[in-house]
């Protein structure tokens, strides 16, 4: 229904749009003579073809009953164009940054929603990022690259969901991306890739987002992973900012949200923990040596190889990495 709205109301859309409710209309009448003529009324066709938004509530009920039929039939589907991700595109490829890490020239904005800009490279940030010194004392944590890949594989998971618009509905995004992520959710702190890679899976492939796609899904996943460490440090510079951005529009929207105080507080602190983290994560990409992602990258590389042959043909990934997970404890202990 969210991608629904974006569909501009052109004449190929209109015409589509027209054809499957004639359709639909049509096997109606077929498979019952005896039930009254249903089709959408007027007034909701109208708002549907003109971009308005269309609540169930504004249904009756036996037009509630045809849409979800419509919808289980799968033909609204062909009116969702699906998103190509910004870093598959070449010009991902080619994305620069100033020396310190921030936007060379200021985008101007323009009158247009953000659905407009969801296939764009996201942009950098506003500001030059501080120099790490000055946000710790002492020597950063040895696992940050692993943390890095959590953050990435969230990402992607994220906005794959939502189909590239995580502007659609930011706090659900951001609710997503920090259940996905053991770093920013305050779930754990992986310190190797395979842990990273295999706690990620196994979230996908849990009773919460099997439907999405599951195993599968999670190896496509971790490919989009690869490409991203590939592209380097203004490509995850960009994307960091971008989930900075998501963090900070769900916290934006839980404020407005009526919803118990203690739960509210607690929220917000977790997306204000995670805006903190992605920042610091941020800074500490921008002044790593491009081998270190290429490295990283080679690694993601052979831990989906190992996840991909351990996850063949399984229907419980979380079963088969708890056995092999015993069969290493049962070596290492003889």
């Amino acid at each position: 229904m969210e991608e629904l709205k974006q569909v501009q109301p052109d004449e190929e859309t209109t015409r589509k749009m027209l054809d499957i409710l004639k359709r639909f209309h049509s096997k109606e009448e077929m498979s019952s003579d005896d039930e009254e003529e249903s089709m959408l009324s007027e007034e909701i066709i109208q708002k549907v073809l003109s971009g308005q938004e269309v609540k169930l509530e504004d249904l009756s009920p036996k037009e509630l009953k045809q849409f979800r039929r419509v919808i289980a039939s799968g033909e609204l589907i062909k009116l969702i164009e699906p998103w190509t991700p910004w870093w598959r595109q070449p010009s991902a490829k080619s994305i620069i940054l100033s020396p310190e890490g921030c936007q060379l020239v200021r985008p101007v904005e323009l009158a247009s929603g953000p659905e407009d800009n969801i296939t764009e490279i996201p942009v950098g940030p506003e500001s030059p990022l501080p120099p790490l010194r000055q946000l710790i004392c002492g020597e950063p944590s040895p696992f940050l690259t692993v943390h890095v890949v959590d953050v990435l594989y969230s990402y992607c998971f994220t906005l794959r969901l939502y189909n590239g618009d995580w502007h659609s509905d930011p706090l659900g995004a951001a609710t997503v991306a920090l259940g996905m992520s053991k770093v920013m959710g305050d779930l754990g702190q992986p310190e190797t890739v395979a842990e990273a890679l295999a706690a990620c899976l196994e979230e996908t492939c849990s009773p919460v987002y099997r439907h999405i796609g599951g195993f599968s899904f999670g190896i496509g996943l971790v490919d989009d992973v690869v490409c991203l460490l590939s592209l380097g440090t203004n490509a995850l510079v960009c994307l960091l900012c971008d989930l900075q951005r998501l963090i900070r529009a769900g916290a934006r929207i839980l404020k407005s949200e009526k919803i118990g105080k203690t739960e509210r507080r607690d929220t917000i602190r977790k997306l204000k923990s995670a805006d903190r983290k992605v920042y610091f994560l941020m800074c500490w990409v921008h002044e790593q040596p491009a081998e270190v992602w290429s490295t990283v990258a080679n690694f993601v590389e052979m831990e989906k190889t190992s996840l991909a042959q351990l996850g063949h043909g399984s229907k419980n990934f979380k079963d088969e990495r708890k056995g092999k997970q015993q069969s290493k404890v049962l070596i290492q202990e003889v």
